[in-house]
């Protein structure tokens, strides 16, 4: 990939004399119409050194100069270093860090901000090569909207191990959540698989046809309008906990894409699901010993807890 834009300059040959400016372009360069109508658009090629229409025409001998913008790489890990991420533990086969809201596990299509594989990379971490080039080292994911603890792979075997813990679900995941109103039973476990939505595929549902998915969850705090509750994930669903807890009539408080209530996540100044993973236990892959990391309630969700503790 090119890092800056390049520049093309061509002398048009007579046999494409007559031809409209997008047409000739499409025939030398080799690209579509639609690109060449759109260089033209942005202003990037000029005819005789002179600005053109899509639709003007070239004529033999004609000095056609083009900028071609640089494309970057959607999946290129960016080294940076991100405010926020904190580093829980570190050692030659793991780190575990503290991941907060609005940060991406890795580099995917569509995703132009920060990443803890990129905060890695700055910071100087050498991570296991393992899995695709964008998420080498990545065992588990999280979401952008949600915080919490997380581990990354540094060595190979490490990798293998934890992919393993993790796939034959030995690993402790454990979460909390502010949800809405009281779930009934107070504690309980909501076996229900989930599948891409049917109307909207930037969500997910419980779906007859979905992936088998099973929450465990017990109420901590029971408050007038919400409960704070501690989730176990069995298994590892996209939006697991946010769907189940939907599903159940008690979104998470703030997750205005799972049905939560406006005015509450306002009042309570949330821009997010108030969903935090608190606690991750395994075997630790170079020793065998039985590991935990644990995190705090971010700055946003304690906030929002300590004003729905404050409601009577």
């Amino acid at each position: 990939m090119t890092s800056h834009a390049e520049q093309r300059t061509v002398f048009v040959p007579d046999g494409l004399a007559g031809e409209r400016v997008d047409a000739a372009m499409a025939r030398m360069f080799g690209f579509s119409r639609t690109k060449a109508a759109d260089l033209i658009a942005q202003g990037l090629v000029q005819v005789d050194g002179a600005d053109v229409g899509k639709s003007d025409r070239v004529h033999g001998g004609a000095v056609l100069d083009v900028s071609i913008p640089a494309t970057t790489d959607p999946l290129e890990v960016k080294p940076e270093i991100v405010e926020g991420i904190r580093i829980i533990h570190d050692d030659d086969a793991i780190v575990v860090i503290d991941k907060p809201v609005g940060v991406a596990v890795h580099p995917s299509p569509g995703w132009r901000g920060p990443t803890v594989v990129g905060h890695l990379a700055g910071a100087g971490y050498r991570i296991s090569t393992s899995g695709a080039k964008e998420r080498e080292g990545i065992v588990q994911r999280l979401d952008v909207g949600t915080s919490g603890v997380m581990v990354i792979a540094k060595s190979e075997r490490a990798y293998s191990v934890l992919k393993n813990a993790f796939r034959h679900r030995t690993v402790d995941k454990t979460y909390h959540a502010l949800v809405q109103g009281h779930p009934d039973p107070l504690s309980g476990t909501i076996e229900a698989p989930i599948g891409r939505h049917p109307q909207h595929d930037y969500k997910f549902a419980v779906m007859a046809d979905g992936r088998h998915s099973v929450t465990h969850y017990e109420t901590l705090e029971a408050h007038r309008f919400a409960s704070l509750l501690e989730v176990h994930l069995e298994t590892g669903r996209t939006h697991q906990i946010r769907v189940h807890m939907s599903a159940l009539k008690h979104p998470c408080v703030g997750d205005l894409t799972y049905g939560a209530d406006p005015t509450l996540s306002k009042r309570l100044g949330l821009e997010r699901q108030w969903l935090h993973a608190m606690r991750l236990g395994f075997e630790h892959p170079e020793t065998g010993d039985y590991v935990s990391y644990e995190s705090t309630h971010p700055d946003d969700l304690a906030h929002a807890l300590e004003v729905i503790r404050d409601e009577h």
